[in-house]
Formats: C-alpha cells, structure tokens, sequence
C-alpha cells in the first residue's frame, strides 16, 4: 500500500490531531511517534534512517495510508522520494515562539537527560532525531531557528501541487481540498494538548 500523505511538520504542530483526522478522511492507518512505541521493532529502522542510512519504507509502513508527526519528519524527503505520488503535509504553527513553547513543555521535557530502563534503544533514536534537527535543540534561539529553516526547505523543495500546508486553526478544509473528499459534519479533532502531554508525564499542566 502506498502511502497517500508524507508529513512533513516536526512534532507539536498539531500532529496528533492530524494523525486522527487522516484516519478518518483516509479510512486507513497513520503512522506518529506514538506507532513507534507500538512497533518497537521498528526502531532500529529510524534509528539508521536518521544517521543517513538506506531503509526499507515499505516495511516501516506496511499498512499504514499516511505518516506524521517525527520521526518520520526528519527523513521525510527520504519517505517521499520512496511514494511520489503522495501528497506533502507541511504542518506548522502560528509562530515559531508558538512552536517552541509547546515543544519545550512537552517533547522536550519528556526527552530528559537519559534514557529510562528498557528504554534505551527509543531514546538513541530520539536523540539522532533531534540531533538531525538541530546539533542544540535544547537551546531556544538554535531550536526556533531549525524550525524555521526546515518549513523553509520543505517549501522550496517541493513542488507547489503536490504541498499541503496547514496550521491547527485550519480545520479540516485544506485536508479535504487536496484530497479531494468531502468535510465532515463533525468538528476537526483536537487531541493531544499541551496540557495532556504534561499531565501523560505528571507534571503540572
């Protein structure tokens, strides 16, 4: 199966809400983080992918219609150049200071200094991620200035008709323009807040 969507936004751009969205719109499975999680053995995979190195996408997403949401948005021209027919999802937010203090309250925090026991193969994977990212990702100005710079290259790499770009507040209408399906009557899901990630990792919201 051939993925139908490649997104290209970091994570804390609304993902998890899209990943929801696609499902539905899409009637098939979205690949997030939170499939790794699912599919440890797919670790080693991104592990590699992030050090340059070649992966078999079509097992990584056997099943799967789309894929969001990092880890996948660090190698993201790698997965599309493997399915380019699909569309290009560059999800993003208002700002870059909107995109860091979420990420910083929630990704970031969650990543902590050390891998947690039984936990180590995820966490070098994770580390590659960010480090692909950005060499200080822990640093405010280096992170905002990443951000940018990766919405900058996925808008001038990618030709116009087959990029999608789209903020939360967008709501389903460019999701469905550029798949050509009709929106729902139901609202645009909304999952996975800042406030639900801290309180996944107990901390106050």
């Amino acid at each position: 199966m051939a993925l139908r969507v490649v997104g290209a936004g970091v994570g804390r751009t609304g993902t998890h809400s899209l990943k929801v969205a696609l499902e539905q719109l899409l009637g098939g499975p979205c690949y997030h983080m939170v499939e790794v999680f699912a599919h440890p053995e797919h670790v080693a995979a991104w592990t590699a992918a992030m050090k340059g190195e070649a992966v078999d996408w079509d097992l990584v997403f056997d099943g799967f219609v789309a894929t969001v949401d990092w880890p996948g948005a660090a190698v993201w021209s790698d997965i599309h150049a493997a399915h380019p027919d699909a569309l290009v999802l560059l999800s993003t937010r208002d700002s870059a200071d909107a995109w860091w203090k979420s990420a910083s309250r929630t990704i970031f925090v969650g990543m902590g200094d050390r891998a947690s026991p039984g936990n180590e193969e995820w966490y070098e994977m994770a580390v590659a991620m960010m480090q692909r990212f950005s060499p200080n990702w822990r640093d405010e100005d280096a992170a905002k200035a990443a951000y940018d710079a990766h919405n900058a290259h996925v808008r001038a790499t990618v030709p116009p008709d087959r990029l999608v770009e789209w903020q939360p507040s967008d709501g389903w209408g460019p999701l469905c323009a550029a798949l050509d399906v009709p929106v729902p009557d139901e609202p645009f899901p909304v999952t996975n807040t800042t406030a639900d990630f801290r309180q996944m990792l107990g901390l106050e919201p």
